[in-house]
């Protein structure tokens, strides 16, 4: 909250109905409240207002409208005072101060800076959970990181980058299953570019293990989901592999070609070999001729590629 503390000028009351001198005092102590305030030193500010409260309050109806703005300042203050411990990252002390803030605000009947001072306390708390979950996530200590971060979703189920993190401690625990829980409430609350690759690696891994297991279609399944986050190279031959493990060996051939246009030098030849015997099986000679003609130059494929390349061209 901004707000510019205008400076009061004395009002000078007929003798009987109020002392002159002592609405002059409230309104000085007041425009000194003010002019702490804007200079950001909450704590002298605090003290002026709370001291032209209570003269302002001694004066009855009179001073109705300074007493009114005595609260105000009161109210400004304890923001101030929060808001710098906030800033200096003393979280701890910024939750303290923003309930006191809260409090305050209520007690005057100001619920806007009531609430405002609640959602600051908040965030507040919010901020301490994060650092902890951070420091214990670097020490790789991934439970207790987890239980900050929960906190923090527990206030926020919508914060994406606490979810990211938490899916991200979850990850590196290897318990994939919550991992991918999380990471989806990350990508749906803006974290979309961080958990988007690690979901296209749990679907890849997942993919990976159903293949070993003979479980075909499954790892099909799992592959063109990671797919579906990010056309990796390594996605499409876990694909192929699938495919052809169900015997869909034209569309084994289709996802290796597609595997071969982003793959690595290293994994380049062991993908043309896939391709060239899936090929043969088919009985294409033609396509398992040319890739065996692309790996004969490779010790680890030489010997054989050019056992079939003589044996395909009889």
């Amino acid at each position: 909250m901004k707000k510019i503390f205008v400076l009061l000028a004395a009002v000078v009351m007929t003798a009987g109905v109020v002392s002159a001198q002592d609405i002059n005092q409230a309104t000085e102590a007041y425009n000194n409240g003010a002019m702490e305030l804007q200079m950001g030193n909450g704590a002298a500010a605090l003290t002026n207002f709370q001291n032209a409260l209570s003269m302002a309050e001694g004066l009855g109806e009179d001073a109705a409208e300074l007493t009114e703005n005595c609260k105000t300042g009161i109210i400004a203050a304890n923001m101030a005072i929060a808001r710098a411990l906030y800033n200096s990252k003393d979280f701890a002390g910024a939750v303290e101060a923003f309930n006191q803030t809260k409090t305050v605000a209520e007690s005057y009947g100001n619920t806007e800076m009531a609430q405002e001072a609640a959602d600051l306390a908040k965030n507040s708390q919010m901020n301490i959970y994060n650092t902890a979950g951070a420091a214990a996530k670097r020490s790789k200590d991934y439970p207790t990181a987890i239980e900050n971060f929960s906190k923090v979703i527990e206030m926020d189920p919508a914060n994406g980058a606490a979810a990211f993190q938490l899916g991200d401690c979850y990850y590196r625990s290897k318990n994939f299953a919550e991992a991918e829980k999380y990471f989806l409430v990350a990508k749906e609350n803006g974290q979309e570019k961080n958990a988007v690759p690690r979901l296209a690696n749990i679907a890849l891994m997942q993919a990976k293990a159903a293949i070993k297991g003979k479980k075909y279609q499954e790892a099909y399944d799992f592959a063109n989901t990671s797919l579906g986050y990010d056309a990796s190279s390594n996605a499409y031959e876990t694909a192929g592999d699938a495919a052809k493990g169900l015997n869909k060996t034209a569309e084994a051939i289709s996802l290796y070609e597609k595997a071969l246009e982003g793959a690595k030098p290293k994994a380049a030849n062991q993908i043309k070999y896939k391709i060239a015997t899936a090929a043969q099986e088919t009985g294409d000679k033609a396509k398992a001729i040319e890739y065996y003609t692309a790996i004969a130059g490779d010790p680890n494929f030489a010997e054989f590629a050019n056992y079939q390349i003589k044996e395909l061209s009889k």
